[in-house]
């Protein structure tokens, strides 16, 4: 599986993007999909998660963003709203067999190549 994401840019504090990552393969179907971030000099952090309709987010983006995913497009989105400075980040999709914890980097095979986010006035 080959994932390709997209989106990124640079917003204003309080302004909203919607990330996109594209997988190569049907068998994207069989995979939970992630969102999950790394800031400067700051480890990767996850995002959000989304499996079988169910998704699950870290504290510090629930309520403003949004993952889900188009079967028929094999993408999956991450829409972010009331973006803040700390949003500031590389974020990179991810797919991988669905096994709990969910928020582990390692839990996920495959990983595109990451789509800049910059939040700043």
């Amino acid at each position: 599986v080959q994932l390709q994401a997209s989106g990124g840019g640079l917003v204003h504090p309080g302004g909203s993007l919607r990330l996109s990552c594209a997988a190569s393969e049907r068998t994207f179907r069989a995979y939970a999909m992630a969102w999950f971030r790394q800031a400067p000099g700051k480890e990767r952090e996850f995002v959000a998660v989304g499996w079988k309709g169910d998704t699950y987010y870290t504290d510090s983006v629930k309520d403003r963003v949004t993952i889900s995913r188009d079967n028929a497009k094999n993408t999956v989105y991450l829409q972010m709203n009331s973006l803040k400075p700390e949003d500031t980040a590389v974020y990179y999709c991810a797919a991988g067999v669905w096994s709990r914890p969910y928020n582990y980097a390692r839990q996920y095979k495959y990983w595109g190549q990451g789509t800049q986010v910059t939040v700043s006035s």
